[in-house]
């Protein structure tokens, strides 16, 4: 046994140790291939001795490169001698089977194997592989693709057949969540990518199976369920169950948890760190505490400690986050900042972008060639790129640069659609609504986004054309231009029509930390036409009107989710400001939101809501024009007809200077447990409009409206259904109002 154990160490130096010196280099079978081309694939050096490990090394990254389908290499005497066998040529690829051109581009651009490019059967077997995944992606689940070679040997070439039966599209037909999933179905289906199948639906790829939609449909419900508390959230299966007629059941079984809370929150420093630099995070933790526990939170938390060590130049951070589970359900967090290496950008590549301009990619980036490698700058990077909304992924990896403190990433992005075409049908109450619209996201590949939109409803015509850049002249503000033109018509209820035709263009940016200002420059034609029915005050007003404007906006969202907020408020302010006018009207909007949670158990939500309006003119000799006087919005006071309240002359509505409302509301515990796409809330409504300037003796209608009730939504097969009786309690007798409300309709 010793003896052996000898042997094997001998023999194991031995071979370790082998090397040997040569002279030359012999390279046999390459027609195509040239021995320098060789020698520089194989990083080969006949100026040193070679060992066995380098000629290992040189087999490899020669069989790697594709060219060759057999590869020999040894030593006689001081010549390396090199035998290959060349892949094949391909002459040609052709599909078959496939109708569309469209999807016989796609498939040619997407695989690895090329016209006149080396044929290789790993390759192959790869590209077969992606075009399966791809066809599934697209609803073609069951697609058959297989492969055919024709050969030349005499000129050593194939011909490539790629034979694909796409079969029928996989549509879904139904999505249904199990388990102790404590959210009704109607809201997952929100949050996730994939689709039922509806008739109305026609246009949608998301009604398709789709692994790939299936597994980010995994990771939204995750998210949303992590950001409203549920710490344990675990999907635990995901299940599409195929039926005889050709449809998938596609079943998320889901296991919430309990929900946990945020206890004690604490950020440890180097000793060299300023701790006032971070003072603000303190008071995060202080507001967090006994809060529900969120994903978004902690982000937001990360985000801070970024802003700050972007600001305050701490480069070369690491920043890990400790969690500890305390009773009750309780969550401490710990925060440790470290220094990290030093490294330095020294290079950004950009893949996968056929379309879009690189540029609109690197405008996004925060961190440049040459500055320092902060990490979470670097995802912040990412995340920019992402909110572009024009890639179906975006990856990003690091790799060595040509020294040790210097680093390349490497940003990898796939491209999707990005052109929608939606359609809309409402009815109701306030009559039928039909309306469409086109949208480009990426358009010319320049991530500009284009929409045309129209509306129409029984009083009123209304087009849009808008065209919005991101980073307008590298600024890293959006530039939004658009043009509207819209007719609506009165006459019958109101005694007056309106054309009217306008130009605006406007920017926004996130000023401050949740804080967005969005300033706007417009300009309008207007044509207000009477009848003789119309009061006299209107129609004094009748005539052509032009309008420059200078408009703003200003809004504070500190909500706990841009989708469904459970907790949190917003703040926006609107001012239109007269620049030229025919009646330099300024008119000022208020809002105030408030939400806040009360029932965990149940979800239940509750809602304030607080709306102000004034419009004046600046000069006391001018009348505010009946276009742009105040009206109190349909959907926040309930119980009363569209218009049809405040001032009134003769028979005419005229609005007023002046509008409140206050609006309190709340969802409802489930009470029909049997079905799960219907939400009840409960509301209460107040408003008022007032002021008339002009004439004294006009009804002022100075009086609160208000009207309580019952809403009800319901996903119905034709679409969403809205619902809601109300019964005013306090009114006008110049009033109208009605009782009960409906709109249904769907966008797809």
């Amino acid at each position: 046994m010793r003896l052996i154990f000898i042997i094997f160490i001998y023999l194991f130096f031995q071979t370790q140790a082998i090397s040997k010196n040569i002279d030359n280099l012999e390279v046999n079978g390459n027609k195509r291939i040239s021995k320098e081309t060789i020698i520089v694939i194989g990083d080969i050096d006949i100026d040193k001795d070679i060992d066995n490990n380098e000629i290992n090394n040189t087999l490899k990254k020669l069989y790697e490169s594709n060219f060759f389908s057999d590869i020999e290499i040894f030593i006689s005497e001081k010549t390396l001698v090199i035998n290959v066998k060349e892949n094949p040529i391909i002459s040609s690829i052709e599909f078959t089977n496939i109708k569309k051109e469209s999807l016989i581009e796609q498939l040619s651009d997407l695989i690895s194997l090329k016209k006149r490019n080396s044929f290789s059967k790993n390759t192959l077997k790869s590209d077969l592989n992606f075009i399966r995944n791809f066809l599934k992606g697209r609803g073609y689940y069951f697609a058959k693709v297989e492969s055919s070679l024709i050969k030349n040997e005499e000129l050593n070439s194939v011909d490539l057949i790629i034979d694909v039966e796409l079969g029928q599209k996989s549509k879904i037909k139904n999505i249904s969540f199990i388990g102790d999933k404590k959210i009704k179905d109607k809201k997952l289906l929100r949050v996730i990518a994939s689709e039922e199948h509806k008739f109305w639906k026609f246009l949608s790829k998301k009604v398709y199976l789709n692994q790939s939609l299936v597994d980010l449909d995994v990771r939204l419900l995750e998210n949303y369920y992590k950001n409203l508390g549920f710490y344990d959230i675990k999907i635990e299966n995901t299940v599409a169950e195929f039926d005889k007629n050709g449809f998938f059941e596609l079943i998320f079984t889901i296991n919430s948890g309990e929900e946990y809370f945020f206890n004690n929150l604490k950020l440890d420093l180097p000793e060299d760190y300023n701790q006032k630099d971070f003072q603000e995070l303190n008071e995060l933790f202080v507001e967090l505490k006994d809060t529900k526990y969120s994903l978004e939170k902690l982000t937001r938390i990360l985000s801070q400690i970024e802003k700050i060590a972007s600001e305050r130049l701490y480069d070369f951070i690491d920043v890990g986050v400790e969690e500890k589970i305390v009773k009750d359900n309780r969550i401490n967090f710990f925060f440790n900042v470290k220094d990290s290496e030093k490294f330095y950008i020294e290079r950004i590549n950009v893949l996968g972008n056929f379309q879009t301009v690189e540029s609109v990619i690197r405008n996004r980036l925060i961190i440049d060639e040459g500055d320092p490698l902060n990490k979470l700058l670097y995802n912040k990077n990412i995340e920019n790129i992402k909110a572009l909304r024009i890639f179906k992924n975006v990856k990003a990896n690091i790799i060595d640069g040509s020294n040790k403190n210097l680093k390349i990433i490497e940003l990898k992005v796939e491209e999707q659609p990005t052109g929608e075409i939606m359609l809309a049908a409402g009815a109701g109450t306030n009559g039928l609504t039909i309306g469409g619209g086109v949208k480009e996201k990426n358009f010319a590949g320049k991530g500009v986004t284009l929409n045309t939109d129209i509306e129409i409803t029984e009083e009123t015509v209304r087009g849009k054309l808008t065209y919005s850049q991101p980073n307008f002249a590298y600024t890293d503000n959006s530039l939004t231009t658009s043009f509207e033109s819209t007719a609506t018509d009165r006459l019958t209820d109101f005694g007056y029509k309106v054309s009217k035709t306008g130009l605006s263009i406007g920017t926004g940016f996130e000023k401050y930390e949740n804080f967005f200002y969005n300033p706007e420059l417009s300009l309008s034609l207007e044509d207000l036409e009477t009848n003789n029915f119309a009061s006299n005050s209107l129609k004094k007003q009748e005539g052509d009107y032009t309008d420059l404007y200078f408009n703003y906006s200003l809004r504070y969202d500190k909500t706990n989710s841009r989708y469904e907020p459970s907790s949190g408020s917003k703040i926006n302010f609107f001012q239109e400001l007269p620049i030229v006018s025919d009646n330099n009207e300024l008119t000022n909007t208020f809002i105030y939101t408030k939400y806040k949670s009360l029932n965990s158990s149940s979800n239940m939500v509750g809602k304030a809501s607080f709306y102000l309006k004034s419009v004046n003119s600046l000069f006391n000799d001018n009348d505010v024009r009946i276009s742009k006087r105040a009206f109190v919005p349909y959907h926040r006071l309930r119980g009363f007809e569209k218009g049809k309240i405040g001032p009134i002359e003769n028979s005419d509505y005229i609005g007023g200077n002046y509008i409140y409302t206050v609006n309190l509301s709340t969802n409802l515990p489930q009470i029909l447990t049997t079905v799960e796409n219907l939400d009840f809330s409960y509301f209460i409504d107040a408003a008022n409009v007032w002021g008339v300037d002009y004439d004294s003796t006009i009804n002022d209608s100075n009086k609160i409206r208000s009207s309580t009730g019952i809403g009800m939504d319901i996903l119905t097969p034709v679409g969403p259904l809205s619902l809601s009786y109300s019964i005013p309690i306090t009114k006008e007798s110049t009033d109208k109002t009605e009782n009960f409300r409906f709109n249904i309709g769907t966008t797809f």
